[in-house]
């Protein structure tokens, strides 16, 4: 009950849980705490977070989509799915390089005396690493107390340490059934197949439709992901970026299902069904991560982080529900 408020007053840590859960009232009558009962402070939360396990955790989210299916809230055959990124809770000048250990200032310090200056201040430092080829890869950085945490462009434009939550949400009713974290590096195309994994999951486990139907903006379209739905035959309505002209040599299979998802896209329903994902798949991270409060996390490791937003979709569910 604690972490659904993080979602209900729009809290991101659970400092700010447990002294809102002790400033309010009505809070407190929620929680089922009398008034000379003093709710539990962010340590009793984090602890507790900790020692129930992430498959708790699910069972929990899978038992709140039960009640959304009992009450005809999940159909399940056409879902929309979509990813945005949080921001860690890792510093980029803290860190290290993979093979080495070295600090980033360590390691610009050492160009800079290569490049000629022997002895650099912090403000020929910050000109210096202003003005040079920037190359921050994953591959040769890391977060030595947030591996999980990866180099990303966030959706302003600036780039921190982050990480991906991706969706599935049931385009007929805006319920999410399946939500997941995952490296922020990745492409939509990669982790796409264990949120649809996830997704298949859980509405066989509520009893509703199969899985048959799966729409997507254009980050999601390539010629595998193609195939790849009509191989399992899902029908797919994934927007198309403009690639020019195609040459589709030995790919016969490949223009097949880009063709049909073409097609699909450009009739009446895909039309219809594009412009729902506008609405239901992405007002999701508008209430889930803004007024919801999670853009940025307070936790460090992937099964943590997922823990938190799977207790967050739950009150956004319950929402729907109420």
């Amino acid at each position: 009950r604690l972490l659904l408020l993080g979602y209900f007053e729009g809290l991101d840590s659970e400092r700010a849980i447990a002294w809102r859960a002790a400033d309010s009232l009505s809070l407190r009558t929620f929680l089922d705490f009398a008034l000379h009962e003093a709710p539990p402070d962010h340590s009793t939360l984090s602890r507790t977070r900790r020692l129930i396990d992430l498959e708790t955790h699910q069972a929990v989210f899978t038992w709140v989509l039960q009640q959304l299916a009992d009450a005809d809230l999940v159909q399940g055959h056409t879902v929309g799915i979509d990813a945005t990124t949080l921001e860690a809770n890792a510093a980029m000048r803290s860190i290290v390089r993979r093979d080495t250990g070295e600090s980033y200032d360590a390691f610009l310090t050492g160009l800079a005396q290569a490049s000629g200056l022997e002895t650099p201040t912090r403000a020929e430092l910050t000109r210096f690493d202003r003005t040079r080829k920037k190359k921050t890869s994953n591959d040769d950085w890391t977060h030595p107390h947030d591996p999980d945490a990866k180099v990303a462009k966030m959706k302003d434009g600036r780039t921190h340490m982050a990480h991906t939550a991706e969706h599935a949400v049931d385009l007929e009713t805006g319920a999410i059934v399946a939500v997941t974290v995952q490296d922020a590096d990745v492409g939509d195309t990669t982790t796409m197949v264990e949120t649809l994994t996830t997704a298949a999951e859980q509405i066989e486990a509520v009893g509703a439709a199969a899985l048959a139907e799966v729409v997507a903006d254009k980050g999601y379209h390539s010629n595998e992901t193609m195939v790849e739905f009509a191989d399992i035959g899902v029908r797919s309505y994934v927007s198309e970026p403009d690639r020019g002209r195609r040459n589709w040599k030995g790919k016969a299979a490949a223009k097949r299902a880009v063709y049909a998802n073409r097609r699909r896209i450009r009739g009446a329903r895909g039309k219809r069904l594009l412009r729902q994902r506008g609405e239901r798949v992405e007002r999701p991270n508008a209430h889930l991560y803004e007024t919801g409060g999670m853009r940025r996390v307070h936790l460090r490791g992937h099964p943590n982080i997922l823990k938190r937003v799977l207790v967050h979709v739950c009150g956004f569910n319950l929402g729907l529900l109420m």
